[in-house]
């Protein structure tokens, strides 16, 4: 089984069963002692994109929007048997030309990595016809929705389960901010929690 860790604020790791280490936004916490073989970047705001914390693979590979948004296309590549699509993620403090989530498909679990963003017509346009198995959405209501629209967000794509992160700002994890996030399936990880996928 692949896992998931998660470091806290919007940083997790996941590693697939294979040992293939993809970081996504990384910033906080703890948890970068594996090497990393993909990373992905949602934007270059910079609680999420330091790579000063990881050791890299010698084949790494850095995935930012400016490598998988071209010219308003959304690329997808594939590496080490790891799927990636790049979707979009925008808000009133997120250009949609600069800022993109992924779609990660690891040992057949598909995960939303949401980035920074607010409600998208994506989300019901195509997210909700992709049987997500994990969707992880913001839920800080100063830089993104709040945890009520965040909630409706995930009514709306359906994961069978959906883990808030990005809370307040500034801390790594707000326990009650988190719980008044509602959906079905709902999972709270702290910071520090890993949990098989």
């Amino acid at each position: 089984m692949g896992k998931l860790f998660y470091q806290g604020h919007g940083s997790y790791r996941i590693v697939s069963d294979q040992g293939i280490v993809i970081y996504v936004d990384p910033f906080a916490g703890e948890g970068y002692d594996l090497p990393a073989n993909i990373v992905l970047i949602t934007h270059e705001h910079p609680d999420h994109n330091n790579l000063a914390l990881l050791h890299q693979n010698k084949n790494c590979t850095i995935l930012r929007p400016e490598t998988i948004l071209i010219n308003g296309i959304y690329g997808n590549v594939t590496i080490d048997a790891i799927a990636i699509q790049a979707v979009p993620a925008y808000n009133s403090g997120h250009d949609k030309n600069k800022c993109v989530g992924y779609i990660i498909e690891v040992d057949g679990i598909k995960i939303y990595a949401s980035g920074d963003t607010s409600t998208t017509d994506y989300m019901k346009d195509v997210l909700s016809k992709e049987q997500l198995d994990y969707a992880l959405l913001p839920i800080d209501g100063f830089y993104n929705m709040d945890p009520a629209e965040a909630s409706a967000c995930a009514a709306i794509i359906g994961a069978v389960h959906t883990i808030p992160i990005h809370m307040k700002p500034g801390a790594l994890f707000d326990r009650k901010l988190a719980e008044t996030f509602v959906a079905e399936g709902r999972l709270i990880l702290e910071p520090n929690e890993e949990i098989e996928l």
